[in-house]
Parts: structure tokens; sequence; C-alpha cells
């Protein structure tokens, strides 16, 4: 599978996945109802799932240009941080108005968000090449 519909594809699995994590972890960790943490997490995935596109076309086109093909333990590793880095960058203002706490109680929560997701993201990457193979720009 590839191009658009392995793009759609794992975007749409890993935010149904996301939405799910994140709207525990948020009323969790804010003390706020899960429909109030659910309209958060949604509202995240729309921004993780622009970003995602965002990211991901820019990080294969760099893969393409690279002389070492397939996917490395390291290459997979930046893939992850890379993406993380930026979202952590988008939501935490997002946060901290949302649950209504401090933006410092925000960015230590979604620095432990993206721990988990670091996580999530490689783990959620390696099975999904497992399972439909790499993406061209990777071979």
């Amino acid at each position: 599978m590839q191009g658009f519909k392995r793009r759609a594809l794992y975007v749409i699995v890993f935010e149904a996945i996301a939405i799910s994590i994140c709207t525990v972890c948020f009323a969790l960790l804010s003390s706020k109802s899960l429909g109030h943490a659910g309209a958060l997490s949604v509202a995240t995935s729309a921004i993780a799932v622009l970003w995602n596109l965002a990211f991901t076309t820019m990080f294969e086109a760099w893969e393409a240009r690279q002389t070492t093909r397939g996917r490395s333990i390291r290459r997979r590793m930046a893939h992850a941080t890379g993406f993380e880095a930026g979202l952590l960058i988008l939501l935490v203002p997002l946060s901290a108005w949302w649950l209504e706490i401090d933006f410092a109680r925000a960015l230590a929560m979604n620095i432990g968000l993206s721990g988990l997701f670091l996580v999530y993201t490689f783990v959620f990457n390696w099975s999904f090449d497992r399972i439909f193979g790499l993406p061209a720009s990777a071979r």
C-alpha cells in the first residue's frame, strides 16, 4: 500500500487509538470530565492529523534523497522524536487554555504524554510497516 491510501489508513488508526489514550490521560491529569477531556483529545487529534500529514510528507521527501535505504531504529527514532517535538510546540498552549491550567503544568503534562507517545509512535510505525510493508521512499 502506497501514497494517499497508506497515509489515510495510518492516520485514522493511529488517531483513533491516540484519542482514547489522551482522553483518559487528560481526565486523570486535570480532574476534568471525560467529556471535557475528550473534546480536547479530538481537537488535539485534528491538529496531530494535519501535523502528521505535513511532517510525514517532509520526512519521506528527505528519506527518498538518502543513499541508505530502509528504516533503521535510528531513522525510526528520528521520525518519532521530530514528530513529537513539533506536536508539543503546537499543543501546550491549547492544553493550558482548555484545561484551565498554567503553562508550566500544561508543558509538564504534554512532555509526559510525549514520552508515552514516543514509545507508542515507534511501536505503531514498526507494526504498521510490518503489516503493510515499507513505503516506496524506504525501499
